[in-house]
C-alpha cells in the first residue's frame, strides 16, 4: 500500500541513526514488498477487490487513530465512524452524492452528541476524515472512465519514491535538519532528494501510460510539478504524523504490520497525499458541476 517502501523507517527516520538487526530488517523488507505488490495488484485489477482492501486499511487506520488520541466514549465513537465508513463506500460505490452526504453528517452528529468533550470531537472528526480519504481516493482515481490504473500507479510511485530517495539522499548528504523538534534525524537534504526522486518517478510512469497509449489530463511538464508537489505533500503528511505520536507519546501507532508498527505509520504520507487530491477533485467538480474525466 502507500508507504509500503518506507526504507526511511528501516534505519530509523531514513537520515541517520542506527538500524535495526537483521532479522528485523528481513522482517520490514518483506512486509514491505508484500504490502508493495497487494497493492499494485488490486490497483491493477480493480472491482470491488480493490474496495476492499482500502476499506480495510482505512478502517485499520481509523482504530489506531482512535487508540492514539483517546476519544471517549471509545466504543460507540468507533462504531459510528466505522458505520460512516461503510456508508461512505456504499455511496461511492452507487454514486448517490446524497447517501454520502446524509452519512457524514450522521457521523458528525453522533460526534457531538456523543463525544465528552471538545476534544473527543474534533478527534473523531479528524481521523474519520483522515481514514475516509484512505478509503475513497484511490477508487476515486483507479475508477475514472479514462487512465485510471495510471493515475493510482502514479499516485503509489510518488509516495512510495519519496520515502526511498529521501532516505538515501539525507544518508548521502546529510546537513541541517528539516523540523529537530519532531524528527530529529530527517534534513534538508533528504526532503529536497525525496521531491526530486518523486518527480521523477511521476514522470516516468506518465511516460510508460503515454506510450501505452493512455490519454493523460496534463501535459508532462503538469505532470513533474504536481509531483515534485505531492512529495512535499507526503513528507509533510510523515512529520505530521510524527508530531502526533509526539504530543500522544507513542512510538507507533500499533502493531499490525510485522517488523513495521501500524498502519498509520505506513499511510501517513499516502493519506496526507490523499486529502490534498480529495479536496481538489471535490473542488473541481463543484466548480465545473460535473466529475473530471
Amino acid at each position: 500500500m502507500g508507504g509500503a517502501q518506507k526504507l526511511s523507517d528501516m534505519t530509523a527516520t531514513g537520515q541517520g541513526g542506527s538500524g535495526p538487526g537483521k532479522s528485523e530488517l528481513r522482517l520490514r523488507t518483506t512486509s514491505s514488498l508484500v504490502l508493495a505488490a497487494l497493492a499494485v495488484l488490486t490497483a491493477w485489477t480493480g472491482g470491488w477487490i480493490l474496495a476492499a482492501l482500502w476499506f480495510c486499511a482505512g478502517m485499520a487506520v481509523l482504530t489506531e487513530w482512535l487508540a492514539m488520541t483517546g476519544v471517549q466514549p471509545a466504543r460507540p465513537l468507533g462504531a459510528v465512524a466505522t458505520a460512516g465508513l461503510a456508508a461512505l463506500l456504499l455511496a461511492y460505490g452507487a454514486g448517490s452524492t446524497l447517501v454520502g452526504a446524509v452519512a457524514v453528517a450522521v457521523v458528525a452528529a453522533a460526534a457531538l452528541v456523543l463525544g465528552r468533550s471538545g476534544q473527543d470531537r474534533a478527534w473523531m472528526l479528524a481521523g474519520f476524515g483522515y481514514a475516509a480519504a484512505i478509503v475513497l481516493v484511490p477508487l476515486m482515481l483507479r475508477f475514472r472512465p479514462s487512465g485510471g490504473t495510471a493515475a493510482l500507479l502514479w499516485l503509489f510511485a510518488v509516495v512510495w519514491t519519496t520515502d526511498v530517495a529521501a532516505y538515501f539522499a539525507g544518508r548521502r548528504f546529510g546537513g541541517p535538519k528539516l523540523w529537530p523538534a519532531v524528527s530529529p534525524r530527517k534534513t534538508w537534504s533528504g526532503f529536497a532528494g525525496g521531491v526530486a526522486g518523486a518527480t521523477l518517478a511521476g514522470l516516468a510512469v506518465a511516460i510508460l501510460a503515454r506510450n501505452a497509449g493512455v490519454v493523460l489530463p496534463v501535459e508532462l511538464p503538469a505532470v513533474a510539478v504536481l509531483s515534485a508537489l505531492a512529495s512535499m505533500v507526503s513528507q509533510a503528511g510523515d512529520l505530521g504524523e510524527s508530531a502526533m505520536k509526539r504530543r500522544f507519546g507513542v512510538k507507533d501507532s500499533g502493531s499490525l504490520i510485522p517488523g513495521h508498527g501500524g498502519f498509520m505509520d505506513r499511510l501517513d504520507g499516502f493519506a496526507a497525499v490523499a486529502i490534498a487530491i480529495g479536496l481538489v477533485l471535490a473542488g473541481l467538480q463543484l466548480a465545473t458541476g460535473r466529475a473530471l474525466p
